[in-house]
């Protein structure tokens, strides 16, 4: 018998042990890693709101000293279809001369080469083709500048604004203009103008080192292209091992989804505004339209930018247009809206389709915030890389919802009142606040319309009860 207990009571204080041995220590350690993260965001967030202008100097001081490798993967990844198709050409070309083993690593590096050539050769020949015109046309313009200046002058001479007459009020504004810039020449730009001299000679330099960062970006840019597939496969290596399998399957669809929103758009929007400034180049030609060339430049260029970039370029060529005759630069407000109406009907979703995603009020909040934060580049930038912001917010928010076994179409929330949390589901109808005074015998204060279709509602249905 007290062998039988002895065991017993060892029994008893093995399962004791085993029991304070189980304890699990790892919801704390999840609890205490979850505080730790929201620890270092919070500090990370006050970090940014008060030391914005030097984290925004770092950005800048790095971005200038990567300058060479980030035109390089810009001007790869822009030339990589021209690669492609040059490097499947040769690739056929080996195929025909009857070749065993084809020198693949030498017709790619041979591709990357011909692809950079070409852009060289397509910016030189926009160059040739164009500035000869375009400094023609200015200088004309400077030439003629003052008479046109007159011309225009005399022209309104006898409009008249109420009592007053155009010319009058056009000499007092512009007597008004003569005194202010010489106070201005006197008081503040000959005081200035070491410094003037000295941000013109920083100007030339910064356009030399751009030409000397471009000039090392076109080779980075071969190097990219040649090894484009390595850098991919290594990419994929390192999500593939610091990440659980469905969490780098996320990221690997998120970096193919923002490939296509940004290659897209940035490809699409090229091809539009080439189209839009040879259209605009041919009509201007057509109805001899003073500084074609220069206005067809100038709204092809600025179409570059969505939403806003027809605006942007119609301003200054209107007012070139107007100095030499004010019945053309009406014609030519029309025609711009004209194109502008069959770029964003027509043109514009033909070539770009629907390759954000964005309503127009997210694309114009997009290019105010990014013009706002990186000034023209982020005009440019700013529709492209707020796209990817929004679907990845919508990927998250998705992904909340089916885990509540909610639907994920936004049209089913529009009517919706809120949610049934015992079945899931989404309740129309009443608010929350209207089902508890109903319930509590409290008279609603909502309209007598809304009360009938709820008395209907609530009404058993004849044909399902068969009375």
């Amino acid at each position: 018998m007290e062998c039988a207990k002895k065991t017993e009571e060892k029994q008893q204080a093995q399962k004791r042990v085993k029991s304070d041995s189980d304890w699990n220590i790892r919801p704390y350690l999840a609890m205490g890693l979850i505080f730790f993260i929201v620890f270092c965001c919070c500090i990370l967030v006050v970090v940014i709101l008060f030391r914005f202008e030097v984290i925004k100097d770092s950005v800048n001081a790095f971005v200038g000293m990567a300058q060479p490798i980030l035109f390089g993967l810009a001007i790869g990844y822009l030339m990589n279809p021209v690669m492609m198709f040059i490097e499947r050409w040769l690739l056929k070309l080996a195929d025909v001369c009857g070749k065993k083993k084809k020198p693949e690593r030498l017709i790619r590096t041979l591709s990357s080469i011909l692809a950079v050539l070409t852009f060289i050769l397509v910016i030189v020949m926009l160059i040739s083709m164009v500035m000869p015109q375009v400094m023609g046309n200015i200088s004309y313009l400077v030439d003629t500048l003052p008479g046109q200046i007159n011309t225009l002058v005399s022209q309104m001479g006898d409009w008249r604004i109420g009592e007053y007459e155009v010319k009058v009020l056009l000499e007092t504004y512009l007597l008004e203009i003569t005194d202010w810039l010489e106070d201005w020449l006197r008081n503040s730009l000959l005081p200035q103008t070491k410094d003037y001299v000295a941000s013109i000679t920083s100007g030339v330099i910064n356009v030399f080192v751009a030409l000397k960062n471009i000039l090392i970006g076109m080779v980075v840019s071969i190097y990219v292209m040649c090894e484009k597939e390595n850098f991919e496969g290594q990419s994929k290596k390192i999500i593939f091992a610091l990440l659980p399998s469905r969490a780098a399957n996320e990221v690997i669809q998120l970096f193919h989804t923002s490939n296509q929103i940004f290659g897209g758009f940035i490809k699409g929007k090229l091809l539009d505004s080439l189209i839009i400034g040879i259209l605009c180049y041919i009509v201007l030609y057509i109805i001899k339209m003073p500084y074609t060339l220069l206005v067809s430049v100038i709204v092809g260029v600025t179409n570059v930018i969505p939403f806003f970039g027809p605006f942007i370029g119609a301003i200054p060529s209107t007012f070139l247009i107007l100095l030499v005759d004010p019945l053309y630069a009406l014609y030519f407000v029309i025609f711009v809206i004209i194109l502008q109406q069959i770029d964003g009907n027509i043109i514009g979703p033909k070539i770009l389709g629907d390759s954000t995603g964005l309503s127009s009020f997210w694309v114009m909040f997009a290019i105010l915030v990014g013009s706002g934060l990186c000034g023209v580049m982020g005009m440019l930038l700013g529709c492209p890389v707020f796209a990817i912001i929004y679907y990845i917010v919508q990927k998250t928010i998705h992904f909340f919802l089916r885990k509540k076994s909610l639907p994920t179409d936004t049209v089913l929330y529009i009517e919706a009142t809120g949610v049934e949390s015992k079945i899931h589901k989404l309740r129309y109808g009443a608010y929350a606040d209207e089902v508890v005074k109903e319930d509590s015998g409290v008279e609603s204060t909502q309209p007598e319309t809304v009360k009938k279709d709820q008395k209907l509602q609530k009404q058993p249905d004849k044909n399902k009860t068969g009375k």
